[in-house]
């Protein structure tokens, strides 16, 4: 399965900000406009059209299809993060010049949601201790970038202040 993302023109330069920011990650394709699909769709002939790229073994394609849909929450892409050095970087470098939204999601400048988490999150939201579950899901919630420590803390039952 190989998501694919619609954007408005800027294919090749979102692909090329998400596999500077990921490491792992190439161009691995890019396909222009013939002349026959220039008449036909009305794009300039040689303009790039797809780019295939990957990021850590996923492959994506990037469209430029114009104007007609838009990227919302309803799609995310979930970067799972082992230490809050990771957290850190892969939400400042995806934030930027996006929107910081809360509780760990973050619009990219290109329109695209991703999700910054800990992969510590999803075990101790999980467990059997619905305490722990609902201190956690409450420091969360006041979070925009998520902590690692300050859920930890919350976890254990820690006064967050």
């Amino acid at each position: 399965i190989t998501p694919f993302l619609w954007f408005d023109h800027q294919a090749e330069k979102a692909a090329r900000f998400y596999v500077s920011i990921f490491r792992k990650s190439r161009i691995l394709k890019i396909a222009r406009v013939t002349e026959q699909a220039a008449r036909k769709i009305g794009q300039t002939q040689g303009a790039v059209l797809t780019v295939e790229f990957q990021i850590e073994g996923q492959r994506f394609v990037a469209l430029n299809g114009g104007p007609l849909f838009k990227f919302n929450e309803a799609v995310s892409f979930v970067v799972n993060c082992k230490t809050q050095i990771e957290v850190d970087r892969y939400w400042d470098a995806l934030s930027a010049g996006g929107e910081k939204r809360e509780c760990g999601w973050l619009q990219d400048k290109f329109g695209v949601f991703w999700q910054i988490t800990p992969t510590m999150l999803p075990e101790i939201l999980s467990g059997t201790d619905t305490a722990k579950a609902g201190r956690v899901m409450e420091a969360m919630l006041q979070m925009t970038k998520l902590d690692i420590k300050r859920l930890k803390e919350a976890a254990s039952g820690k006064d967050l202040d």
